[in-house]
């Protein structure tokens, strides 16, 4: 029998562990909100304990984060796993709405902050602003986007970057060009 050196990442406990974490909720909060129970919940994060499709919807739904973050553990090679992130092995976060494709870059969400591959589609915007509890610096690696930070407008362009500390934003990209940019969050939210 031929073994593989392939591995699937052991990341999605991890990663609710992280989520959880920074939400600011015990085990405890979690299995309830769930209608589970707390060892449940700590089987999973330990990666013990498989979630069927509708506890990670479910979960997701808790965390307010969109269920595509907990798929797609992609198949790495082990020596890699945990360290580096292939092109082909991003995984896909967020909705896709808006004309936003969103992929994670950090191998999970362990770290104190994570990196996220953002390309917003020509003529796509975010209508209305938002407020997270985080600190984020983008880089603009192509294209133009119009900001509002903090009631604030300004344009980006490639090889631009902002800051965000807690402020409401919205973004938008008025221009005939995709925009591509490379955002680290502080902490995690996906």
């Amino acid at each position: 029998m031929i073994q593989s050196n392939l591995t699937k990442t052991k990341s999605l406990g991890a990663d609710l562990r992280a989520l959880r974490k920074s939400r600011g909720l015990t085990l405890s909060d979690l299995a309830g909100a769930l209608e589970r129970s707390v060892g449940w919940v700590s089987q999973v994060e330990r990666d013990l304990s498989e979630p069927s499709v509708y506890d990670l919807k479910q979960i997701a739904k808790t965390l307010d984060v969109p269920v595509s973050i907990l798929f797609g553990q992609a198949q790495t090679p082990a020596q890699e796993a945990g360290l580096v992130v292939r092109k082909h092995a991003r995984r896909p976060i967020g909705s896709k709405e808006q004309g936003l494709v969103e992929e994670l870059l950090s191998p999970d969400l362990t770290d104190d902050f994570e990196m996220v591959h953002s390309t917003f589609d020509p003529g796509a915007k975010m209508d209305d602003a938002v407020t997270r509890p985080t600190q984020e610096v983008g880089y603009l690696v192509s294209g133009k986007l119009d900001l509002v930070i903090d009631g604030q407008a300004f344009t980006v362009s490639a090889g631009d970057s902002f800051r965000i500390r807690g402020m409401s934003y919205k973004w938008a990209n008025p221009y005939a060009e995709p925009a591509v940019a490379i955002w680290v969050i502080a902490p995690p939210v996906y």
